[in-house]
């Protein structure tokens, strides 16, 4: 399994900024593409961003284009979500997903625990 431990959520008013972790457990994260992903209340889960494992290339979604940034830092072997204009429809729970061959899809195994981050207006 490739789990992770995310952390850095909470809660923050419209237009605020937040830096969420996201841990690896028991693994390098440095060999892998790593996802982010959110769930809002009444919703699928959605990849929101990407960073690949060899030269960094990021990729986002439309909704968070310009506002979040992904970067990791492969001697701390943590990996990063900045959250900056944030908006009361980015509420949600935010976990991390790692694959080996290109941005992941889901978890290979099971999901963390992921990190609740609350935007209020």
């Amino acid at each position: 399994q490739l789990q992770f431990v995310e952390s850095g959520g909470g809660w923050v008013q419209a237009g605020g900024s937040l830096r969420l972790s996201c841990v690896p457990i028991g693994f390098s994260a440095r060999y892998y593409h790593i996802g982010w992903f959110r769930q809002a209340p009444g919703k699928e889960r959605d990849r929101i961003s990407c960073i690949s494992s060899n030269e960094g290339t990021t990729s986002y979604a439309d909704s968070v284009k310009g506002r979040f940034t992904i970067s990791r830092d492969n001697a701390k072997n943590t990996v990063y979500l900045q959250m900056n204009s944030l908006k009361p429809e980015d509420t949600a729970v935010y976990y991390c997903a790692a694959d080996a061959y290109g941005c992941p899809k889901g978890p290979f195994g099971s999901w963390g625990p992921g990190t609740q981050v609350t935007v209020s207006s």
